[in-house]
């Protein structure tokens, strides 16, 4: 991607501050307006709902949260709108809306980063972390590209092991099952998590996703798992960045949702929102 595209330069961020700061300073003077609709990556839907609690106690504005596959979110903005905030798990999304007209200009709300989950028994390191993908009998879980980017991030991943070693991305590929992030991806029973699920099933030996985490961590919220599960890091040269983009939906009419909107886009760029973030395993956002 082009780093123009995805960088969060001092001047937009400057702009952001411009256009709402002294929307701030009245938001609790003004009116309450209806729930701000945030569209976001599934990856955020542990933070974002716990900073907007945060903020909610602060101001009185209410949310109506929509996660999902950032992919597939953005083509039902595109259809449909209904979104005032949407937060993608990559930039290139949010951009799109940009380029578009249909967005403001993305900036890098968190960072995110690559992680291998796998069985206990695999042994897992990240010295050895390639070598095990590699071979023939591990099922490798992972997301669904091009509708999620958790998928776009595995394909990466593999077109980066074939710099380390040739013939790596076909071995892999031919090792990947696309099981969650798609339009047809199977329903998982209430209460159940993608990997204890399909690991079970031995649907997958490892999964590739996120190092983040929909809870906080350290705090045991989640579904208990009775499989001894390991969990690295990608090393480099394998890593890649992950940003997540952060845009406002130019198609919003109403006046008060859209001061609502800019506002809450501030926040989230805030040193209080920005410092949660570890939390859940993310890293601060900004691009400077």
């Amino acid at each position: 991607m082009k780093s123009r595209a995805i960088a969060v330069t001092y001047a937009s961020v400057l702009a952001l501050t411009t256009i709402v700061g002294s929307w701030v300073c009245r938001a609790e003077a003004e009116e309450q307006t209806p729930a701000l609709r945030v569209y976001a990556a599934g990856s955020t839907r542990g933070i974002l709902p716990a900073i907007a609690e945060d903020y909610a106690r602060a101001t009185g504005q209410k949310f109506e949260f929509t996660f999902g596959p950032a992919g597939l979110l953005l083509n039902r903005i595109q259809k449909e709108g209904g979104a005032d905030i949407y937060v993608s798990a990559n930039m290139e999304h949010p951009q799109r809306l940009f380029v578009e007209d249909a967005g403001t200009r993305p900036v890098i709300f968190a960072r995110n980063r690559l992680c291998v989950t796998g069985r206990a028994e695999l042994g897992l390191t990240q010295a050895n972390l390639l070598d095990k993908l590699l071979e023939p009998s591990v099922k490798i879980g992972t997301s669904t590209p091009g509708a999620d980017p958790g998928g776009d991030y595995a394909w990466q991943f593999f077109d980066r092991a074939e710099t380390v070693r040739a013939g790596a991305k076909d071995t892999l590929i031919r090792n990947a099952h696309q099981l969650v992030g798609g339009p047809a991806s199977p329903k998982l029973p209430a209460g159940e998590t993608a990997m204890h699920y399909f690991f079970t099933r031995h649907e997958a030996d490892v999964f590739i996703g996120y190092c983040s985490s929909h809870t906080k961590i350290g705090v045991e919220t989640e579904k208990p798992s009775d499989l001894p599960l390991t969990r690295v890091e990608v090393p480099p040269p394998l890593a890649m960045p992950i940003n997540y983009g952060l845009t406002i939906l130019t198609a919003i009419k109403d006046a008060g949702r859209k001061d609502a909107a800019y506002r809450f886009a501030l926040y989230l760029l805030s040193p209080d929102a920005q410092r949660r973030l570890p939390e859940y395993g993310f890293l601060p956002g900004g691009g400077f």
